[in-house]
C-alpha cells in the first residue's frame, strides 16, 4: 500500500482541528486550514469519503451557495459499539499483515 501524500494527511489533520461535536468542517473549509486548492481539496475530500477516511455527518447552508454543503468530519464509532466500514477494513489489514 503507498503511503498517503502530504495533501491527504494535510486534509486530515484539518478535519480532526476544524470539527466539533456540533459542527462539522465544509470542504472550502478543509482546503483553507489545509492551504491546499479548491479544486485539489473537492478532488480528494471526495475520495476520503468514498473510501471512509471522513464521512458527511450534516449539511449546512452558507452564503456563497444557494444549495446547502456538506460537513466532513472523521469517522465515530456507532453508538452500539460497531466500528465503522473503515475500521473493520484496517483492523482486517492490520491482522492480515501481522499473521505469517
Amino acid at each position: 500500500m503507498r503511503p498517503k501524500g502530504v495533501v491527504h494527511l494535510a486534509l486530515l489533520d484539518a478535519a480532526k482541528t476544524l470539527a466539533t461535536r456540533e459542527r462539522g468542517a465544509t470542504m472550502r473549509e478543509l482546503a483553507h486550514h489545509a492551504r491546499v486548492g479548491v479544486a485539489v481539496a473537492r478532488y480528494m475530500v471526495a475520495a476520503m469519503a468514498k473510501y471512509g477516511t471522513l464521512e458527511i455527518v450534516r449539511t449546512r447552508r452558507v452564503a456563497y451557495r444557494n444549495r446547502p454543503v456538506a460537513e466532513y468530519a472523521l469517522p465515530q464509532p456507532k453508538e452500539d459499539g460497531e466500528p465503522t466500514a473503515g475500521g473493520v477494513l484496517a483492523s482486517a489489514l492490520s491482522a492480515w499483515h501481522t499473521n505469517p
